[in-house]
């Protein structure tokens, strides 16, 4: 698969090495230890540099000493997010992602080629779209939850991953065939499931021939076969119009008079697996996080429990207001990056083409300035009416990015977080018998310990 060949950990292997005195102040370890560094141990990392560089700082990174270039402050976010998508890349940036993305996916995707992808894909991702999905994800988190014991303890992030899991397979994908559902589950998993250091295999191709790197893409190879099946079956269906899975949306976008306006089977594939890895773990790692901290406020849950027992418009925004919350203080990826392809200057610093920028999401959400006692979970923060104060700005609570970079699946996995909430505590009380932190997986951060939780069911 060419694909996992030749692909660096940030930017470009191909550009000129940028001298250190034209770059904010970092680190002076290898490029192999300030990668690590950032890929295992992040959330000791940045606040580390935090306090030693100030507002803004460099890292260096494999191959080759790629600058990254990590910001602080609002200020320098909102001149991020708002850039010139023309001067700031964002698919080289994310570059890492690629071998298992491809090349058509929106985050991999630059200019033009992006404007059509996006402008394509964003129609299964709007209001009346998004209100078809609802009854669809309530349907599986009933599932899940119904068959939870009681007095049961276990770790939600497991049970969340289950239940996010299905809901990719059979929202998005719109597969529900059994047989099917189970060749494709392992797969997902697998691919889902990745030590950071697999990710170095892109930048050193050769390791691809060895242990874990090559089981990776054996797997890649299996679940693209499955996929594409299911592309093709999906493409003679005589009832795709009137399907409401993400897919089959998909494949009705765009002009039918016009193939080349039309996503085509490896555009199809890229997006679904670009979908499946930014809503599937990052939403469940959420979920997690936010059953975790309820389970440890009763005045919380309790208050958490009527608004989902309402289930109207308030309580489906109050249960939004934790998930977002939850993202807030257990950010699920550490940052947010634009390559820059041509001089810029960034919030008062002149940077070299090939800088890779970008503002740190666990320093923005840390911050006593941008989130008053930043230490504690508090939902109503999402809530002005209730708060007396102004809702977050989109350049301080930045887990889905910003600016025309934007996820496209936010309002989705809000969506999505807040049904399953509503399910589960419309049937459940939940405590939480033990403290967590967060630990690395993959390019994502859950908790190390699960999340545990205990159910009760409710009287």
């Amino acid at each position: 698969m060419t694909r996992f060949h030749g692909r660096s950990i940030i930017g470009s292997p191909n550009q000129p090495k940028i001298p250190r005195g034209a770059l904010p102040p970092g680190p002076r370890w290898p490029a192999l230890a300030q990668t690590v560094a950032l890929m295992r141990f992040r959330h000791q990392l940045h606040p580390y540099l935090h306090r030693k560089y100030g507002e803004v700082f460099t890292l260096r990174l494999i191959p080759g000493g790629r600058p990254l270039v990590l910001f602080t402050t609002p200020e320098a976010t909102k001149e991020i997010f708002a850039g010139d998508p023309a001067v700031f890349h964002a698919g080289k940036g994310n570059a890492v992602l690629g071998p298992i993305m491809g090349q058509h996916s929106l985050l991999l995707q630059d200019g033009v080629e992006h404007h059509r992808a996006r402008k394509l894909v964003m129609p299964a991702f709007l209001g009346h779209a998004l209100r078809g999905y609802r009854s669809m994800v309530a349907e599986v988190a009933a599932a899940e939850v119904d068959g939870w014991a009681d007095g049961e303890e276990f770790a939600s992030l497991e049970r969340m991953n289950r239940l996010t899991l299905e809901v990719i397979l059979r929202v998005v994908f719109g597969v529900t065939d059994e047989k099917r559902l189970a060749a494709l589950r392992p797969r997902v998993n697998a691919t889902v499931d990745i030590n950071p250091g697999i990710l170095l295999g892109w930048a050193y191709p050769w390791l691809q021939k060895f242990g874990p790197w090559r089981r990776t893409v054996d797997n890649q190879v299996e679940l693209d076969r499955l996929m594409y099946a299911e592309i093709r079956e999906r493409r003679t269906a005589t009832d795709v119009e009137d399907r409401k899975d993400v897919l089959s949306r998909l494949m009705a976008a765009g002009d039918p008079e016009q193939p080349h306006d039309r996503l085509d089977d490896t555009e199809l594939r890229d997006q679904l697996v670009t979908l499946l890895l930014a809503g599937h773990e990052t939403t469940a790692s959420a979920l997690s996080w936010a059953l975790y901290e309820l389970g440890r406020a009763p005045e919380l849950l309790r208050r958490s429990q009527a608004a989902a027992d309402a289930g109207d418009s308030d309580g489906l925004a109050w249960l939004e207001a934790v998930l977002k919350e939850s993202m807030r203080l257990h950010p699920i990826i550490p940052m947010v990056v634009r390559t820059l392809m041509e001089p810029t200057n960034v919030a008062g610093l002149d940077l070299p083409a090939g800088t890779t920028v970008g503002p740190s999401i666990l320093m923005s959400h840390q911050q006593e300035s941008n989130f008053p006692d930043p230490d504690r979970f508090r939902p109503e923060r999402f809530l002005p009416e209730l708060s007396g104060t102004e809702a977050p700005s989109l350049h301080v609570w930045i887990p889905f990015g910003g600016g025309v970079r934007r996820c496209i699946g936010a309002g989705f996995s809000l969506m999505e977080g807040a049904e399953v909430l509503r399910q589960v505590l419309t049937r459940y009380d939940i405590s939480a018998p033990a403290d967590d932190v967060p630990k690395v997986r993959n390019i994502t951060s859950v908790p190390r310990k699960g999340a545990r939780i205990r159910v009760t069911r409710r009287s």
